[in-house]
């Protein structure tokens, strides 16, 4: 555009108005007319080209914002796009989802960001099962402050005679013994980390004492029923002055036999209170199987909640420490329960030292139990032999 100057202005003004006019009010008139039009004319290329100067504005400020972004400044990840195709595949079919798009998933690593998602850790515990006799529970037990228990027995009864009138009488004698129950010491000791025991707001301490108990349990109700007596308890299938019925057969169990066992006692001893049959599960399985000449079983159930099941109208005891049916095992014991005597000279003691392994970082767990078991009366049992002869 050619650039008019003022003077030209005024001339054109002049020749144009004539003489007769003021050519400075011509002049004015003439610059603000022009500046109008300027005004308009920008006026209605602003109003025209506004909606696209919006949308060019609004677009910039999204790549603005694009381009604020933490990491922006990095090249685009090929195996990130493929991994995010393959998840998106996932995500709508499922196990269906082809081989190729599997491969690329990840399915678990901690340092992509499993660590940010740990497993839930549940506060219950899986322990397997462990078994012990209830031996407990039928024996008579006592409780003592010293290191053994001795009880007298009378070995023998006096020798009175028949004799006739002014005939001088015989005398005789008694004769006395004495049985000791000793006591025997049953003990271990468990190392458990500080940290352990205060991460796991006590539940550690707490099955290492349930481990402990299971473990004291079992260990004394083996040695009541088979202990050989050497600083344990002695069994009463160790107990050499029990006698035995012999089966007949080496295999399998006889059903005249256990009526012999039964009867070979005493009628005060088989008909006490605490009389009851003993097995473990797998010799009760053959137990409950056997039949008298009328075809009924030896075996009955209970008919009351809480009531043992029935041999010949004895209760049983199932007992996993007895003897497996073999040649010249012992599977079966009857007798007065009650003539088994567990003397309790401590209940088990749970020490926890927090001192003696401090330097490691460990607390020792001391238990302790001390116990023990004997036979008062070898002949309120019978035990059943399976042998031919």
């Amino acid at each position: 555009m050619k650039h008019i100057s003022q003077r030209a202005i005024v001339a054109g003004a002049i020749e144009l108005k004539g003489d007769d006019e003021d050519p400075i009010a011509v002049v004015t008139k003439s610059l603000a007319d022009l500046t109008k039009t300027v005004d308009d004319r920008i006026k209605a290329v602003e109003e025209k080209g506004a909606p696209d100067l919006k949308a060019l504005t609004d677009r910039l400020d999204k790549i603005e914002a694009l381009g604020n972004r933490p990491g922006s400044d990095k090249k685009a990840d090929p195996d990130a796009e493929v991994e995010k195709k393959a998840f998106g595949t996932y995500l709508r079919l499922g196990n269906q989802t082809p081989v190729e798009d599997t491969k690329a998933l990840t399915v678990s690593s901690d340092p992509n960001g499993g660590y940010l998602a740990p497993a839930e850790m549940s506060t219950e515990f899986i322990r397997d099962l462990t078994e012990f006799s209830p031996i407990r529970s039928y024996a008579s037990v006592r409780t003592t402050g010293a290191p053994s228990v001795k009880y007298p027995k009378r070995t023998s009864i006096t020798n009175a005679q028949w004799e006739d009138e002014l005939e001088e009488s015989e005398g005789s004698d008694v004769t006395f013994g004495m049985l000791e129950v000793p006591v025997h010491k049953l003990t271990t000791f468990v190392d458990i980390s500080n940290e352990l025991l205060a991460d796991s707001a006590g539940q550690a301490e707490a099955e290492v004492r349930l481990a402990l108990g299971e473990d004291f349990g079992k260990k004394e109700a083996t040695a009541f029923v088979n202990g050989d007596g050497i600083k344990k308890p002695e069994g009463i299938m160790a107990n050499s002055d029990i006698l035995e019925v012999v089966n007949g057969h080496a295999a399998n169990l006889s059903t005249d036999k256990l009526i012999d066992l039964m009867y070979a006692l005493p009628a005060a001893y088989r008909n006490a209170p605490g009389a009851a049959w003993a097995m473990n599960g797998t010799t009760l399985a053959a137990a409950r199987k056997l039949k008298d000449g009328q075809g009924n079983y030896l075996w009955q159930p209970s008919f009351q909640a809480g009531q043992p099941e029935t041999i010949l109208g004895k209760p049983v005891i199932e007992m996993v420490e007895m003897a497996d049916i073999a040649n010249g095992a012992f599977p079966i014991i009857f007798g007065d329960w009650s003539a088994y005597r567990i003397v309790d000279r401590l209940a088990m003691s749970i020490l926890s030292d927090p001192y003696t392994q401090a330097r490691k970082g460990v607390t020792r767990i001391h238990a302790t139990r001390r116990t023990g078991g004997r036979v008062l009366q070898a002949a309120r049992f019978r035990k059943l032999k399976m042998a031919t002869s």
